[in-house]
């Protein structure tokens, strides 16, 4: 089981790994607000990190079935995700 801190750290690195996402600019502006929406939800406390984690990875394979979505942010989508996956509480 993981603990807190590995989580916040999962947390946060899925985070940078998305305004790696939204600052580049050859990501298309829809997909960039989806992403900074996502991002917003991610810090939101309210619920708990699996919870959030969990919404997070299921809004993001939407958005990487995109056909605009360049190949090389679908792979760090995937990244996003993959830190995102390995939250549990």
């Amino acid at each position: 089981m993981a603990d807190k801190k590995e989580n916040q750290e999962s947390m946060k690195e899925a985070i940078d790994t998305l305004n790696q996402i939204v600052a580049s600019s050859s990501t298309p502006k829809t997909i960039k607000k989806s992403i900074s929406d996502l991002i917003t939800d991610l810090k939101n406390e309210e619920f708990g990190l699996s919870v959030r984690a969990a919404n997070t990875i299921s809004l993001l394979d939407d958005v990487t079935q995109d056909p605009n979505l360049p190949s090389y942010v679908r792979t760090q989508l995937w990244q996003a995700v993959s830190k995102l996956e390995s939250i549990r509480e």
